[in-house]
């Protein structure tokens, strides 16, 4: 029997794996980098121990040192999570020579599948060899790990050399494993996958289908159980390829094997060795538990000899700390407030409802060293129309207050027509990104703010006996100004033009138009941002700050992160060309491209390998003389991230 199980992951993973334990009765032990220290995760497990350093490489990639962890806190058992060095045979290994239970699938299995090009000759598919232009395009794709890192799209021949440097880059700092290769990149399809679940008396569960298709960089976004249109005899076929690529390397325990839809035919593209992001919808549907399975089955316990059936639909959408409309933009800071109605302590198999996975809690903070995820909202309804109302709503109404998140993004992803009639494939944001990220937010909310602040500074000793001027204020609100006005009325109260303030106080506001009362909540955490309801805006000084100006030409880092890379020859007096690559970020295990935003000249370099920067940096200057910026990008000038991780 399982006593103490390690995890060997961080974040929401590592909180949902706890659960578990904690609710069978399993003491749980986490490992944490120093970023780390005060993540939650951290805080919650029995006991936690320390992984000196802050990068993957240093930390979660260390294998050796989460086997001596589990040693000195005493676990019996390691789950691996997802990511990191969750299909990782020699880790695998690593843990069963420790005398450990390993809760995963043997590392044969591992070996096998876990290397996409391994997966794809043992399903009999080659990879591209020499790559050319009949062949376009083409996708590079690291052979190890998932989560979109270590992905290009080439369609042209001369970006491959960049696309495989950068993937192969990107690919050893995820997973630690620089291995590529190239396959033909199907466009139009949709990506479809089949659960499956293995125990070691040979029965193999296939627990149905997920549709992952809406996706950014090759990451997934949104996903929902059962795929929905998929013919019979299509989803008979998937199954069975799922059964077959289970069996042809004797799997024991929870993987996915993943596929792109097309044309009605059906493409193998990797068997995942481990637990998916996913996984709630399919536990959802089929009421089950798949980590408490994960457990039996490593304690050697039969599966049933077929799964429970499914029931309804379940949708899951990710909220991360990213900007969709600044070419995802990665953001960091202070997660003040994450809550979303209907939510409860509703867990794996639960009835109907929306259920809440993540690894911060009010008050963290969202750091620059890994995955920009802040949790995984789920939807279970009797049909797929009830998931998707049910899930957009709480998403609409939920409290996300800190850094910016895709929140708006999937809210209009889920009412968009194409989804709704599940019609979506992979190339849905790339069709539909930029009308999804319109700027949108109540109009009344800077009249709100401004009427909950010019109550919590002056209370109710604003009225003269003489009439003055309106006073104002202006506010930053889905990237556009916006400048209210208000007085302050005999008897201590508040007016604005067209509107009656039925309330007002720090906390809240309701106003009335037209006949119809609308309550808002303000919230607050120190500095110039206000949360009015689910918008947030930014409160504008009268006068703007000399200081803050920046001359033409200047490339300001875009997101915080760490300069990776400098283009060669790269120094002050060159000639550089409008969208030509200077330099390179890292941030978030993504890395992300710096472009000169017009042709002219290098006249300053700041930015060296190495280097840790905040958002905003001065990174260089390109003076352009009487050239004016390329327009070319929906993205801002010189601070759009590699156009190719989109």
């Amino acid at each position: 029997m399982i006593t103490s199980v390690l995890v060997a992951n961080r974040g929401e993973i590592a909180c949902r794996i706890f659960r578990t334990c904690a609710e069978l009765g399993i003491r749980t032990v986490a490992v944490y980098s120093d970023a780390d220290e005060n993540a939650l995760h951290a805080r919650v497990a029995d006991a936690a121990v320390r992984l000196p350093g802050a990068s993957p490489a240093d930390t979660y990639l260390r294998g050796e040192l989460i086997v001596k962890a589990a040693a000195a806190a005493g676990a019996d058992a390691v789950h691996p999570g997802y990511g990191f060095l969750s299909e990782n045979a020699g880790f695998a290994r690593a843990v069963l020579d420790a005398g450990l239970v390993w809760i995963g699938p043997p590392p044969g299995a591992i070996e096998a599948m876990a290397s996409k090009t391994r997966a794809k000759e043992l399903m009999g598919i080659a990879p591209l060899g020499e790559v050319g232009p009949d062949d376009l395009p083409v996708l590079v794709k690291a052979a190890a790990g998932g989560g979109g890192r270590g992905m290009r799209v080439v369609r042209r021949l001369g970006e491959l050399d960049d696309a495989l440097a950068a993937a192969r880059a990107e690919a050893a700092s995820a997973f630690g494993d620089g291995e590529v290769f190239v396959e033909p990149y199907v466009e139009g399809g949709r990506h479809v996958e089949v659960q499956v679940l293995a125990d070691t008396h040979g029965t193999v569960w296939t627990l149905g289908t997920r549709d992952c298709s809406l996706q950014r960089r090759h990451q997934k976004v949104v996903e929902e159980a059962p795929a929905p249109g998929l013919p019979d005899a299509l989803e008979a076929e998937l199954c069975a390829l799922a059964v077959r690529a289970a069996r042809a390397v004797d799997y024991v325990g929870a993987g996915t094997v993943e596929f792109l839809v097309a044309g009605g035919k059906a493409h193998f593209l990797e068997m995942n060795t481990r637990l998916q992001v996913e996984h709630p919808v399919t536990e959802a549907v089929f009421g089950v538990d798949l980590v408490a399975l994960q457990l039996a089955v490593a304690e050697g316990a039969p599966l049933d000899e077929r799964p429970p059936p499914a029931r309804g639909h379940a949708i899951e959408a990710r909220l991360y700390a990213e900007d969709p409309g600044s070419g995802w933009a990665p953001q960091t800071g202070t997660l003040h407030r994450l809550a979303l109605p209907g939510t409860g302590h509703q867990g794996p198999g639960g009835g109907p409802g929306i259920r809440l996975d993540t690894g911060y809690a009010d008050g963290d903070d969202i750091g620059v060293h890994y995955d920009p995820m802040l949790a995984k909202a789920v939807a279970h309804a009797p049909t797929r129309a009830e998931a998707v109302r049910r899930l957009a709503a709480a998403l609409e109404r939920a409290e996300v207050h800190g850094p910016v998140t895709n929140r708006d993004l999937l809210v209009r992803s889920l009412r968009h027509p194409e989804f709704t009639a599940a019609r979506m494939d992979t190339g849905f944001y790339d069709r539909h990104l930029a009308a999804l990220t319109e700027p949108a937010a109540d109009p009344y909310a800077p009249l709100v703010a401004a009427l909950a602040d010019a109550h919590g500074r002056s209370r109710f000793g604003g009225w003269r006996n003489v009439p003055s001027a309106p006073q104002t204020k202006r506010y930053l609100m889905a990237g556009e100004e916006h400048e209210v006005a208000y007085r302050h009325t005999r008897g201590g109260g508040l007016a604005a033009d067209g509107v009656r303030v039925v309330h007002a106080d720090a906390r809240r506001v309701v106003l009335e138009t037209g006949g119809v009362r609308r309550t808002y909540d303000v919230a607050r955490y120190g500095g110039d941002r206000v949360y009015v309801g689910a918008t947030a805006l930014t409160a504008l000084p009268r006068f703007p700050d000399p200081a803050a100006q920046q001359a033409p030409g200047s490339l300001l880092a875009p997101m915080p992160g760490t300069v990776v890379k400098v283009a060669d020859g790269l120094a002050v007096g060159a000639a550089v060309q409008a969208g030509q690559p200077l330099l390179w970020l890292e941030a978030m295990k993504m890395q992300h491209r710096i472009c000169a935003p017009a042709g002219g000249t290098l006249s300053a370099l700041h930015a060296v390998p190495g280097l840790q920067v905040e958002v905003g940096t001065l990174l260089a200057v390109v003076d352009a003389g009487d050239d004016t910026p390329d327009d070319t990008s929906d993205d801002a000038p010189g601070t759009a991230p590699d156009k190719e991780d989109q």
